[in-house]
This record gives C-alpha cells, sequence and structure tokens, in this order.
C-alpha cells in the first residue's frame, strides 16, 4: 500500500509510459464545498479529471449526475476515491471486486486494513491514507 509505483501508476507519472486514469468515482462525495470531499474533487475536475459522484442522497454534484452506488455507474471507471467512514469500506471493496475495479484510493484520515489486504489479494491497486490531490500536487 501506498508505495510511489502505485500512486504513480494512478495518477500518471511523465517518466512512466502509460495512460494515466481519466475516471474517478468519487463515493461519498458532498455538495458541501466546505466538505474536503468536494473541493479534493472539484481540484481534481480542474486538472481534467471526469468525476463521477457517488452519493445517493444527491442528484448531482459538481455538474455530474450522482449515483446510487458503484454498480449504478455507467461506463468505465479508473479509480475509486473513498470518502467514507472505515466502516463502509468493505462493501466498496465487495462491489470493486464483483465489478472488477482495480484501483482503489481511501483518503486522508481513513483506514481499514484487513479491507486493504483483501482487496490487494483480489489484485486491486490500493493507496490509504493519502489524500489524492496533495499526491496530484506533488507530481506537477
Amino acid at each position: 500500500m501506498n508505495e510511489p509505483e502505485v500512486i504513480a501508476g494512478m495518477l500518471g507519472d511523465p517518466n512512466v509510459p502509460g495512460a494515466p486514469a481519466q475516471t474517478i468515482a468519487v463515493v461519498g462525495l458532498s455538495d458541501n464545498p466546505m466538505k474536503a470531499s468536494f473541493y479534493v474533487s472539484e481540484y481534481m475536475q480542474r486538472q481534467g479529471y471526469r468525476i463521477v459522484p457517488v452519493n445517493p442522497a444527491l442528484e448531482s454534484v459538481l455538474g455530474q449526475a450522482s449515483h446510487a452506488s458503484l454498480s449504478a455507474v455507467p461506463g468505465r471507471v479508473d479509480i475509486v476515491n473513498v470518502f467514507r467512514l472505515p466502516k463502509f469500506i468493505p462493501a466498496i471493496v465487495d462491489d470493486m471486486i464483483a465489478l472488477g475495479l482495480k484501483n482503489l484510493w481511501v483518503q486522508q484520515g481513513i483506514v481499514d486494513l484487513e479491507s486493504a489486504a483483501r482487496a490487494e489479494a483480489a489484485g486491486i491497486n490500493v493507496v490509504m491514507d493519502r489524500c489524492i490531490m496533495v499526491e496530484h500536487r506533488g507530481r506537477r
């Protein structure tokens, strides 16, 4: 977990060939501009990433339709970025395994090592307890 190569693989690295992620499904995205999920996702959207909100309580966020679950998201998802409490991570990992999604990013301050190990055992790349915005800024 949290290895520089995994982060580079997800966010792209100018020195490493391959296509970086383009679509980020944000589980727990809020429409409150004061919440980290909003301003981090807004930053990533400004950097050219397609943000797909996953929050059953909202119709849309950041100009994008919100979806009730990962399984309701149409099209390809490159990264699942999680802004939910640790108790929700096991179900998110279950959904990712069922859907064949390969990149899990769990935001800073959120840790579930058991779910991370289960995800990695299923072939999912995991970054946990790091902010995707901070890591992205550090690459530019």
